[in-house]
């Protein structure tokens, strides 16, 4: 697997934790067909991917509920603090909300810790 191949995967994972995070924090339980709905992904497409969550110890599933163990907790809670600030950072330049929102979701995965610091501090002290 190339180097861009493994960042799709990884991106993959990073989104299917956010949305498990959103879903308990609307919800307070999920289950495959939620991330199905909110997605709007293929049931298959969805069981593989908690398959592979759960061989790699980001989530558990027990009685056909998904929650995130602390591994996939953590990574869910970063990508979702990402998504949030910068979305709002966008939206509040001028970019067009839904336009903004899009552009956070591309950018979460792919920055630095260390430029999000940056952008985040600076968001702050301004």
């Amino acid at each position: 697997i190339g180097e861009c191949e493994t960042l799709k995967i990884q991106e993959s994972a990073e989104n299917y934790l956010e949305s498990i995070l959103i879903l308990q924090k609307r919800k307070g339980h999920v289950r495959s067909i939620d991330i199905v709905n909110y997605l709007d992904f293929s049931k298959p497409s969805v069981s593989v991917a908690m398959k592979n969550l759960r061989e790699n110890g980001f989530i558990h599933m027990e009685d056909g509920f998904i929650t995130l163990t602390e591994k996939g907790l953590e990574i869910a809670q970063t990508m979702y603090e990402r998504h949030t600030v910068l979305s709002h950072w966008l939206i509040s330049l001028g970019v067009d909300e839904k336009i903004a929102v899009e552009d956070a979701c591309r950018m979460e995965h792919t920055m630095s810790p260390e430029s999000f610091t940056a952008i985040k501090t600076f968001i702050t002290q301004n």
